[in-house]
């Protein structure tokens, strides 16, 4: 299946104009028109005002503003943009840092080096698989995959925000969106 991306407008938020050259060829080879790049985090929030994105493709490391940053800016609640779909794009793939970019609120993680499937299905996904946003005392963003596909509880540690009570329902979740 072809998805149609002419309509949408993707920001790229990559220090790496080499990257960024890679990204955006990518997106136009999948139909993408409107493309609009940052270099930084700092200067990628302020561009996310000009042009409105649907889809934001940010990598974790930059200077002055880095992506973990930007996404915990994004994800305020009160942020024009908090649910806007966000992929991640990162050389660093240990588990600290996915379970790292999930508890930020990433939609997607996409890990250096881009392969264009890869990073099709993860646009795809974004688009063809939504995501409720969820509301807890300690995460707003994305339910975790769990939830959607299992139809499990968001779970915290025993006394924390998402504990369940006795009827298995989970007293502390917000479902937004």
């Amino acid at each position: 299946m072809s998805l149609d991306l002419a309509s949408l407008t993707f920001l790229l938020v990559e220090d790496s104009a080499y990257m960024r050259t890679i990204l955006r060829t990518m997106l136009q080879g999948f139909g993408a028109r409107r493309i609009v790049e940052a270099e930084d985090g700092a200067s990628g929030l302020e561009a996310m005002d000009r042009a409105n994105p649907d889809i934001l493709i940010l990598d974790w490391v930059m200077p002055i503003l880095d992506g973990a940053d930007m996404v915990r800016m994004i994800r305020s609640p009160n942020n024009p943009f908090a649910y806007i779909p966000i992929i991640m794009v990162t050389a660093h793939t240990e588990r600290s840092r996915i379970v790292e970019a999930r508890r930020l609120g990433v939609h997607e993680l996409l890990s250096k080096p881009i392969s264009a499937k890869a990073l099709y299905q993860r646009v795809s996904s974004v688009i063809l698989q939504p995501r409720d946003f969820i509301k807890t005392a300690t995460y707003f963003g994305p339910a975790p995959r769990e939830i959607r596909n299992r139809q499990k509880i968001w779970q915290g540690a025993p006394g924390q925000p998402g504990e369940q009570g006795n009827d298995g329902e989970d007293q502390n979740v917000t479902a937004v969106g």
